[in-house]
């Protein structure tokens, strides 16, 4: 290129509802409304205000769907009549260009630049460009690019207009290889000679390195010496390569050294110049990991979908990207998966600047069929590998674009997927490929193009990933067993022993999820257990739902509105339970987080995993409202974790105590192993990791364990083992682990627990009827409806251990996965379990009956056993102001009140409710004491309740 047009700025504009524009020939017409591009319809507010509230994803307040006209009078230079002109829409929908009325041609692409050569179409130095653009009846459904849960169907063009002006012998094409080995860049060029005659051209390439300072300002560093080249050009395509050697002070590109180069090829004798920029590397596979530059790395990747609320849209400003990025960056994250998407070249280049490794996806998520299907449509197959011949052509030269994956959940033709990769490996062999994230779900294949492998599961029960939707049971560890650190996926991944080989190889049909639904596939009893050579990556994991933040709704001032939010809370407030939104709020969001910990501690402690893709940092805006973010859709904190408690389990160095459980009991012995997740470039630093068991006033135990400073990839430091200290109170622990001179400074919270010398209960106390005498007073404790009735008529006291609770949800403790009214209604779909629903417990920790049971307000581990034998009691039809001691929040659909321990005055007595089944589990040293904790205040002249409810109400509920 030697010269460019920006045409960025004002242009004439019309909206075109009815697509009929091109029948009215709007490309020779006057247009009757403006706007400034770059931008969308909606961001201009353009069309007409919309009025409806959306539930299941945030509302467009312009939405517009159909034709949108642009054009705009261009002048030019008199000396640039007659050369090579080139338009370049970058980040636009499908477009047509006329000139002066003439039509030139059309563009797909969703995902890069479109161009349209002009040359033979400008005659004169001043024309009318006229370009359509539709973001209606796309080649493909899209995926996340044009999804209203996602970045919205916006219109318009969002990134750079040029005209671009070039010579007849220019550069059409640099694919720059990384060699590595001996310091220098391989350039695959093309060159294109328009004219009839051979041409003897000198290219001259030079080289700066390109570096953020910590303004995050791109800042240039040393030039490297430049290079002439002497090429014989022949009419027509001339590819060439060119060696261009950076020498020993070479600076590799990593995550841990993201130093970029920018090399310059200028054609001197036709003033031609491109710039590529892109980094010194080596990103490949060894075993069961990835490797930069021959240093193993493990990923620590994050779900993206192109969500960004003010604009709509994703952003072109490589100053934004690098603001989005360095947050996820703040919070360990050196990987990006993009879900059925590619981002615009602006965030290649912020990664590159950053060291974040990208993976972007086909469009695509369906069925990859073959010409053998009923249902093959060839023409969108084409398309998609089209997509995906742009997306390496225009942004394979960076640095950071090291994957590539077919699309999201795709099923079909396994040869077919094969075929599009080899393909795409002879085109451009750089990035390593997969046939598609979580592909065939419950039937995983791995195909011998695949490089790595991405999916949650080998076989039903070979699972690796903590949670799971009901539909897709069985549910995850972290769903299903106590809290603890214990879990890992190295026999899963590579399994001492696999199941015996089915005999043939039959096919059946399953109903599956599929996006937001579910669909009918074929699939096939395979006959061998699958066991992976290559890389696995653990398909967004996390999903742990929080209760909205509804202060977050003042934040929607652009394009879109949280009406869902309003929606939310109007539920809330119709049960009477509005008080206690940012209650819910705070809640749900720590048991989230811990949730989040001890799936991330499962993955660290894998050293047959080679990475993972979180679900998510940030909240998803869509698919019913899925805010299971620790930031919120603006990538800013919700005050849940700092992003240095959170790197201390999400890092490039990350110290693992197994511990089996948080629970312990005075004088028990505590024996637990530290491991060291260590993926970085350089020795560790120091020489030992202490660790050290404290309350907040006083070290109980501490100690050191030594680490060999060679250490890499996951390694075994050893063990260690203390007793518990004799306390008289229930303590709150935390066992640190640090080591001077590194990141590593990370806590676990314990819990220790006195025996009881003088129980008021026993468990026999519990399994029948009984009472309990103290200094007069006495606590009736039935399991009978009917007896607790008669004792209340009576005005006794009763703590009342209900079977089974007649209304209610079954006791969960584990936060809600993804999105409750999405995973409801698949579950109904299917005809399976639904899920349960509930985020965590919201406990009144001021309250009496828990004096003797020091607690958080939110779900901790001691609430484990209680929760997971317990029946929630819905407490709707109470009173609006009546709240229960401990009460476990339910999601934004159903917003039920709900009652595990809650307290009234019925009839002449005092009834105290707790639906947990204590006698099942009262060998915990936990649940014994919350059982004596509710009993003493049972006893104690403090148990009065002030609300009354009616044996009536409660016997309907209970």
């Amino acid at each position: 290129m030697i010269k460019k047009y920006n045409l960025s700025g004002l242009w004439n504009f019309e909206l075109d509802t009815d697509k009929v524009g091109i029948e009215k020939a709007l490309y020779q017409a006057s247009l009757q409304d403006t706007i400034e591009l770059p931008s969308t319809t909606a961001l201009s507010k353009k069309g007409e205000i919309n009025l409806n509230r959306e539930e299941g994803c945030l509302t467009q307040v312009y939405p517009f769907e159909g034709f949108a006209w642009f054009s705009k009078e261009v002048t030019i230079s008199s000396a640039d009549l007659g050369k090579k002109m080139v338009l370049f829409l970058e980040r636009t929908r499908l477009t047509k260009v006329w000139i002066d009325g003439i039509y030139v041609g059309e563009g797909d692409s969703l995902s890069t630049p479109h161009t349209y050569d002009l040359t033979e179409f400008i005659e004169k130095e001043t024309f009318t460009l006229t370009v359509l653009v539709s973001n209606t009846d796309y080649p493909t459904k899209g995926g996340h690019l044009t999804s209203p849960d996602t970045q919205t169907n916006w219109n318009g063009i969002t990134g750079r207009l040029e005209l671009q002006v070039y010579n007849q012998i220019y550069v059409r094409k640099v694919q720059v290889f990384s060699e590595v080995e001996t310091k220098a860049f391989r350039l695959h060029t093309t060159i294109e000679n328009e004219t009839n005659t051979i041409a003897k051209s000198t290219f001259h390439i030079k080289a700066v390195e390109k570096y953020l300072d910590e303004n995050d300002s791109i800042q240039s560093g040393n030039q490297v010496s430049e290079v002439s080249y002497s090429i014989n050009v022949n009419p027509g395509e001339n590819v060439v390569d060119l060696t261009y050697i950076i020498g020993e002070d070479a600076k590799l590109w990593s995550e841990f050294s993201p130093v970029c180069y920018e090399l310059e090829i200028t054609d001197v004798d036709n003033q031609e110049v491109m710039t590529v920029f892109t980094g010194l590397r080596k990103f490949s596979s060894e075993g069961y990991h990835f490797t930069i530059n021959g240093t193993k790395t493990f990923l620590r990747g994050k779900h993206d979908g192109l969500i960004f609320p003010l604009t709509g849209a994703a952003p072109t400003t490589v100053k934004e990207w690098i603001r989005v990025l360095k947050i996820s960056k703040s919070y360990g994250i050196n990987h990006y998966r993009y879900h059925t998407c590619c981002p615009p070249e602006a965030a290649f280049t912020a990664a590159d600047l950053l060291g974040i490794y990208m993976q972007p996806e086909l469009p695509f998520w369906g069925t990859l069929t073959d010409e053998s299907y009923e249902n093959h449509n060839e023409e969108e197959q084409q398309y998609l590998i089209r997509e995906g011949e742009r997306m390496l052509d225009n942004y394979g030269n960076h640095a950071s674009y090291v994957m590539m994956s077919l699309g999201n959940e795709l099923w079909g033709s396994k040869e077919k997927m094969g075929e599009i990769i080899r393909n795409y490996k002879r085109r451009d062999p750089r990035p390593l490929y997969t046939q598609g994230s979580n592909n065939f779900q419950h039937a995983p294949v791995i195909i011998p193009e695949d490089d790595f492998f991405s999916g949650v599961r080998f076989s039903k029960t070979r699972l690796f990933r903590g949670s799971y939707g009901m539909c897709d049971a069985p549910l995850g560890h972290v769903q299903m067993t106590m809290p603890g650190t214990c879990k890992d996926y190295d026999d899963v991944i590579l399994p001492k022993e696999t199941e015996d080989s089915k005999t043939g190889s039959a096919k059946k049909t399953i109903e599956i999820q599929y996006g937001t639904g579910t669909k009918t596939v074929e699939m096939n009893e395979e006959g061998e257990e699958l066991v992976s050579h290559i890389p696995v990556v653990s398909h967004e994991i996390g999903q742990y739902a929080m209760y909205p933040n509804f202060k977050e709704m003042d934040k929607y001032t652009g394009v879109l509105k949280a009406e869902n939010f309003g929606i939310f809370r109007e539920r809330l407030e119709e049960k009477g339970l509005g008080d206690l939104a940012n209650q819910y709020f705070e809640a749900t969001g720590k048991l989230a987080v811990a949730c989040y910990k001890e799936e991330l501690e499962a993955a660290f402690a894998s050293g047959n995993l080679a990475g993972f893709q979180l679900l998510d940092l940030q909240d998803f805006s869509g698919q019913g409202t899925a805010l299971v973010g620790i930031l919120d859709a603006f990538m800013d904190s919700k005050g849940m974790v700092t992003a240095k408690e959170w790197r201390s389990y999400c890092n490039d160095e990350v110290v693992l105590a197994r511990i089996p459980t948080y629970i312990y009991q005075a004088r028990e012995m505590v024996t637990f192993d530290i491991k060291l997740s260590y993926f970085k470039d350089e020795a560790f630093t120091a020489d030992e990791i202490i660790w050290e068991v404290h309350t907040e006033d006083q070290v109980i135990e501490k100690g050191a364990i030594k680490v060999d400073n060679k250490v890499s990839g996951l390694a075994d430091l050893g063990t260690v083992m203390f007793t518990m200290p004799t306390v008289k109170t229930i303590t709150k622990m935390k066992l640190h682990l640090f080591s001077e001179g590194t990141s590593i400074d990370k806590d676990y919270d314990l819990w220790c627990y006195p025996a009881i010398s003088n129980p008021v209960l026993t468990r026999e106390d519990l399994e029948k009827d009984s009472c309990i005498e103290r200094d007069g007073k006495k606590v009736w404790i039935t399991r009978d409806f009917d007896r607790a009735s008669t004792l209340l008529e009576e005005g006794a006291n009763v703590l009342y251990l209900p079977n089974k609770v007649t209304k209610s949800i079954e006791g969960f403790y584990c936060s809600d996965f993804w999105c409750y009214p999405m995973f409801r209604s698949i579950s109904e779909w299917m005809k399976k379990p639904e899920p349960v629903g509930t985020m965590g417990l919201l406990n009144n920790q001021e309250h009496d009956a828990l004096k003797q049971f020091p607690c958080e307000f939110y779900s901790t581990p001691q609430w484990y056993h209680i929760v997971s034998h317990a029946d929630m009691a819905i407490l709707d039809e109470t009173n609006a102001q009546y709240r229960p001691i401990v009460q476990m929040i339910d999601n934004i659909e159903r917003n039920h009140k709900l009652g595990l321990l809650f307290e009234a005055n019925v009839k002449n007595g005092n009834l105290m409710v707790c639906t947990s089944r204590l006698y099942e589990i009262y060998d915990h040293i936990e649940v014994q004491h919350f059982a004596e904790s509710v009993v003493n205040y049972m006893l104690s002249d403090s148990f009065a309740p002030t609300k009354e409810l009616q044996l009536d109400e409660l016997k309907e509920i209970l």
